[in-house]
């Protein structure tokens, strides 16, 4: 049995061709383009996950710094929590702040006492700051003692002063 194939014809191998090579190179042309999107996708996507993992750090490790924590508690909170932000790490601290030595009450102590500064403020509310002081002292250095008037509107000019 003889064989009439012609093989050195690469054209005629081609079924799918319908004779135009411009059709081909479009097409690989787009997987190309294609694969170089996936490629920068994936770069981006890495870019992307790094920066958020940094972000997260720098949060945790601000609020723990903030707390008086140790900032190598970062480690095993961002091992813990899945979304990261200020309010969440601050319950974490409450919830398991026994593990990194963190208590709330050591929070409280450094809570400002609104009694102490009002009872600071009504002991400084009428007092005469320095500069003023230093006017009536001039104004009475440079009062001469010979018109009583003279003493009156001094009086009065600093008591109409510290109202």
């Amino acid at each position: 049995m003889s064989n009439n194939n012609n093989w050195d014809n690469d054209d005629e191998l081609d079924i799918y061709s319908d004779g135009s090579n411009d059709e081909t190179n479009g097409i690989k042309d787009l997987r190309k383009a294609k694969r170089a999107d996936e490629k920068r996708i994936k770069e981006l996507t890495e870019k992307l996950e790094a920066f958020e993992r940094q972000q997260k750090e720098s949060t945790v490790k601000s609020v723990l710094e903030s707390k008086g924590v140790n900032s190598k508690a970062a480690r095993l909170i961002l091992k813990d929590l899945d979304e990261v932000s200020e309010d969440s790490v601050t319950n974490w601290l409450r919830d398991n702040g026994d593990i990194v030595g963190y208590t709330e009450a050591a929070v409280e102590e450094n809570k400002p006492n609104v009694r102490e500064f009002s009872r600071q403020d009504g002991a400084t509310q009428f007092a005469a700051t320095p500069d003023v002081s230093d006017e009536y002292v001039d104004m009475l250095q440079n009062y001469d003692g010979n018109s009583e008037e003279e003493l009156l509107s001094i009086i009065q000019s600093i008591s109409n002063k510290m109202q």
